[in-house]
C-alpha cells in the first residue's frame, strides 16, 4: 500500500481505512496546540480541569446579555469551528473526506469519523459477533444462522491469511470454526484452502477434529477439494494426515477430490491423491468413481496415472459414468492433440522428434509417479542438492527456451496413448457382442473417425472388424466419412485393403452421394483453416476431387443424388466464393511483386550505364574494366536483371489468367514458384551488384565495406523470412509427395 503524505503540516498521513488510531493522536496534539480541542470535547469534560458548578444555568440571565455581546461569541465560535473543521477536512484521504462533506460543526464531524473507523476495526467485529453470539446462544458459544452474517470477519481474516486475527477471533469463539458462512456455505478452512493460505489451514486442521475437516460447503464440497483445486500438494497432505477419508468424499456432481485435481490440471496433486486414494473406494458402486477418475486423467492429459491404473482395471475401459453415461474409450476418442496423427510438427520440429529416444514401457510401475516430499538435508548433502537442482533447472529451462522439452513432451504422450488404446483394445477383445453394443463402441470409433485418429480406428478395427463396414446416421463408413471429415491419414488406410477397395467405392449415403459428391463438396471450416491462403485451399479442394475421382468406378462419375447434382454441379456450387477468394489473393500476390521487379528491372539496366568509375573518353570502356570486382558487378547485375524479368513475366500470366477451377491444381501455384524464386534470386543479385560497385570505389576499405554489405544482407533475409516459408509451402504442396500416402502397407 502507498503512503498517503498530508500536504499539510496537521498530520504525517492523511486517514485512512488503517490509521485511524495514529491520525486521532496527531490531530488531538494539532487542536490542543491551536487551542481547538474545546470544541470537540469541551472543557468541562477534559480530564484534569477544573469542576464545573453543577448548578443549571439561569437562562434568564443569558437572555438579559447584549445583543451585540452574544454575536461576538457566534463569530468567535464559528471562527474556531472553521478552523477546526477544516483541520479535519484536508487530513482526510479523498473517499473519507466524501462522508462529513456536508457536516458543518467540527465536533459531529469528528465524531462520525471515530464511528465510521471503529465499524471497520477488528475489535469492534469481535465486539459484535460477541453480542450476537450472547443473545442468539446464552453464552452457549454456538453459532446460529442469526449471527452468520457477523462472521464475515472471520471469512475476510482466512481468505487473506492473517492468522493471527483469525486466531484471536478463534479464542473468543471457538465453535466458530466449524460455522458455515454465507454466501456458500464454506468453513473458515474451506476459504483459507481456496484462498491457498497454506499456514493458516495447518494452523486450522491442528484445531479441529477429523469430523469437523469432513464439513461439506453448499456444492458437497469438502476442504481437500478445495485444496485439489488450488494444486497446493502439502495442503492436501496436512488434510489427508489428519484425516484419510477426505479422499472418498464425493460432491454432489459425483466428482472426488482426485477429479477435481484432474479437472483443474494440478498434475503434482493428482499423483499424490492418487496414490493416497484407495482402490476401493475407486472399484466400488460397479466402478463409477474409477470411470470418473479415468476419464478426467485422460481429459486432463495425465496420461502416465491413467494408464497406471488402466493397466491394473482394463474393465474401466467400457465402465459408464453416472452422469453423462460415457466411458473412457469415448473420452479417448475425443483426444485427437494426444496422437501422433493429430499433430503437424514443422520440419525441424520433426528432425527433433526423430532424434529423440524414450525407454519403452513395460509396466506400470515404471511410469506410476508417487509423490515423494521434500527431504530437507544438512551440511554438504544440502549444498550438492542444491548445486544440482539448480544446474537441473537451469537445464529445463534452457531446453524449454529453445522448444526442445515441449518436442521431448509430446513424443512421450505419444508413447503413452499408444498403450492406452492397446491396453483398451485389449479388453474389448474379450467381450461379447452384446457388450460391445452396451459399451457404445460404435459411437466411439465414429467420433474417432469425425476427429481423423488414426491410431484409434486402426486399433479398434483390428478387434472389431465389423466397424469398418458399419455406417453413421448418414450411412457413411468409415472412408466416406473420411472424405466429409477431410482427414486424408484416415482416407489413406484405404490403399491398405488391396481387394477390399472395389467394394468401398461403390457405396451410397443416405442421400444417394458417392465418395466423389462427398469430395465436391466444400471442406469443413476447421479443416479450411489448416491451409494458409484461400488459393492453397482451393489446391487442396482440388487435389481431394482428383485423388477420390482416380478411383471411382467410371460408371457412377454421373450419378446424380438427391437434389439431382451431379459431381461436378456441385463442386461448382460448393466452391464458387472460395474461387473468388482465391483469385483475389492470387492477383493481390501478383501486383505487388509485379511493382517490386518492376523497380528492380529499372535500377539493374540503368546500372550497366552508369558503372562504378565512369568510362574512358577515348574508347568509352570502363575504367574498372580489369578489376576482379567488376566482373562480380556485370556478372550479378546481368543475373539481376534478366531473373526480375522472369519474374514480372510470371506475375503477368497470373494476372491474365482466366482462373478456372483447374487452374489451382498446379498451373497457378507453378507460375507462382517460378515468379517467387526469381524475384527473390533478383533482390540477392541486387545486392551483390550494389557490394561490388561500393568495393570497386572504396579500394578495399573494409571499415566501411562491411558494415555496408552486412546492411546490405538486410533485404535478402527478410524476404527470405517472409515470403520462403510461403514459396515452400506452395511448392510442398504442388510437387511435394502429396497428402495421400499411397504406399501403405497391409494394416489389417
Amino acid at each position: 500500500m502507498t503512503t498517503n503524505i498530508s500536504p499539510t503540516s496537521i498530520v504525517v498521513e492523511v486517514l485512512r481505512d488503517d490509521n485511524y488510531d495514529d491520525w486521532s493522536a496527531c490531530m488531538k496534539s494539532y487542536m490542543l496546540a491551536h487551542d481547538l480541542w474545546d470544541l470537540i470535547e469541551p472543557a468541562d469534560h477534559q480530564e484534569g480541569d477544573q469542576e464545573v458548578d453543577s448548578q443549571p444555568i439561569d437562562h434568564r440571565e443569558v437572555d438579559s446579555e447584549p445583543i451585540d455581546h452574544r454575536e461576538g461569541d457566534s463569530k468567535a465560535w464559528r471562527k474556531k469551528n472553521a478552523a477546526a473543521l477544516h483541520a479535519i477536512q484536508v487530513s482526510c484521504s479523498p473517499h473519507i473526506l466524501s462522508t462529513i462533506r456536508s457536516i458543518i460543526p467540527a465536533k459531529d464531524a469528528w465524531d462520525t469519523l471515530a464511528n465510521s473507523q471503529q465499524q471497520h476495526s477488528p475489535s469492534h467485529e469481535v465486539q459484535s459477533v460477541e453480542s450476537d453470539l450472547s443473545e442468539s446462544s446464552q453464552g452457549s458459544g454456538a453459532v446460529s444462522n442469526e449471527m452468520n452474517s457477523t462472521l464475515q470477519a472471520l471469512y475476510r481474516y482466512a481468505h487473506r491469511g492473517d492468522w493471527d486475527a483469525t486466531k484471536d477471533y478463534l479464542n473468543q469463539y471457538p465453535d466458530a470454526i466449524k460455522a458455515k458462512i454465507e454466501p456458500y456455505g464454506e468453513t473458515a478452512l474451506h476459504v483459507a484452502a481456496r484462498a491457498g493460505n497454506l499456514k493458516v489451514v495447518e494452523e486450522l486442521v491442528n484445531l479441529m477434529s477429523k469430523e469437523d475437516l469432513e464439513i461439506k460447503d453448499d456444492e458437497g464440497n469438502t476442504a481437500l477439494s478445495s485444496a485439489a483445486t488450488v494444486g497446493i500438494t502439502k495442503m492436501a497432505e496436512c488434510l489427508v494426515r489428519k484425516n484419510q477419508n477426505l479422499v472418498t468424499f464425493v460432491n454432489e456432481l459425483k466428482r472426488s477430490p482426485l477429479d477435481e485435481a484432474c479437472l483443474s490440471n494440478n498434475k503434482d496433486m493428482a499423483r499424490y491423491l492418487y496414490n493416497v486414494t484407495p482402490v476401493e473406494f475407486l472399484r466400488q458402486d460397479n466402478g463409477i468413481h474409477g470411470s470418473n477418475f479415468l476419464q478426467c486423467a485422460i481429459g486432463a492429459q495425465m496420461l502416465d496415472i491413467a494408464y497406471d491404473f488402466l493397466h491394473r482395471y482394463p474393465n474401466m475401459t467400457t465402465t459408464m459414468d453416472d452422469a453423462d453415461k460415457w466411458n473412457a474409450l469415448f473420452a479417448l476418442s475425443k483426444m485427437p492433440e494426444i496422437f501422433p496423427s493429430g499433430n503437424r510438427p514443422g520440419l525441424w520440429q520433426q528432425w527433433i522428434y526423430s532424434c529423440i529416444r524414450l525407454p519403452p514401457i513395460d509396466t506400470p510401475d515404471q511410469i506410476c509417479c508417487i509423490y515423494m516430499p521434500d527431504q530437507r538435508l544438512s551440511g554438504s548433502e544440502n549444498i550438492t542438492l542444491r548445486v544440482s537442482s539448480k544446474l537441473h533447472g537451469f537445464a529445463i529451462n534452457l531446453l524449454t527456451f529453445l522448444g526442445i522439452k515441449k518436442i521431448y513432451d509430446l513424443k512421450k504422450m505419444h508413447i503413452y496413448s499408444n498403450k492406452i488404446i492397446r491396453c483398451m483394445c485389449e479388453h474389448i477383445s474379450k467381450l461379447d457382442y452384446e457388450k460391445l453394443l452396451e459399451a457404445n463402441i460404435h459411437g466411439a470409433f465414429q467420433r474417432a473417425v469425425k476427429e481423423g485418429i488414426v491410431e484409434f480406428i486402426i486399433e479398434l478395427i483390428k478387434v472389431c472388424p465389423h466397424l469398418m463396414t458399419t455406417g453413421d446416421d448418414n450411412i457413411r463408413n468409415l472412408f466416406m466419412s473420411s472424405i466429409a471429415y477431410r482427414h486424408e491419414k484416415v482416407f489413406s488406410l484405404l490403399y491398405g485393403l488391396e481387394a477390399s477397395i472395389a467394394t468401398i467405392v461403390s457405396l451410397k449415403d443416405s442421400s444417394e452421394n458417392t465418395l466423389l459428391h462427398l469430395a465436391a463438396k466444400l471442406s469443413p471450416p476447421s479443416q479450411l483453416a489448416r491451409i494458409s491462403s484461400a488459393a492453397l485451399q482451393m489446391q487442396r479442394e482440388r487435389q481431394w476431387y482428383k485423388e477420390v475421382e482416380s478411383i471411382m468406378n467410371p460408371a457412377l462419375k454421373g450419378h446424380f443424388n438427391k437434389n439431382k447434382q451431379t459431381t461436378t454441379e456441385l463442386f461448382t456450387n460448393d466452391h464458387k466464393d472460395l474461387l473468388v477468394k482465391g483469385e483475389q489473393w492470387m492477383k493481390g500476390v501478383a501486383t505487388s511483386c509485379t511493382v517490386v521487379g518492376a523497380l528492380i528491372i529499372t535500377i539493374m539496366f540503368t546500372a550497366v550505364f552508369t558503372v562504378p568509375g565512369g568510362n574512358f573518353k577515348d574508347t568509352g570502356y570502363p575504367v574498372f574494366k580489369n578489376e576482379k570486382y567488376f566482373t562480380v558487378f556485370i556478372v550479378a547485375d546481368a543475373i539481376s536483371l534478366f531473373s526480375s524479368s522472369t519474374s514480372v513475366l510470371m506475375f503477368l500470366g497470373i494476372l491474365t489468367s482466366r482462373y478456372a477451377e483447374g487452374d489451382f491444381l498446379k498451373s497457378l501455384p507453378t507460375k507462382l514458384i517460378f515468379g517467387l524464386s526469381t524475384l527473390f534470386l533478383s533482390i540477392a543479385a541486387m545486392m551483390v551488384t550494389f557490394c561490388a560497385a561500393l568495393i570497386i570505389m572504396l579500394n578495399g576499405r573494409l571499415e566501411i565495406v562491411i558494415p555496408v554489405v552486412l546492411l546490405a544482407s538486410i533485404p535478402v533475409t527478410s524476404f527470405l523470412l517472409l515470403q520462403f516459408p510461403l514459396l515452400v509451402e506452395i511448392f510442398k504442396s504442388t510437387y511435394g509427395p502429396g497428402i495421400f500416402n499411397k504406399k501403405m502397407k497391409r494394416w489389417y
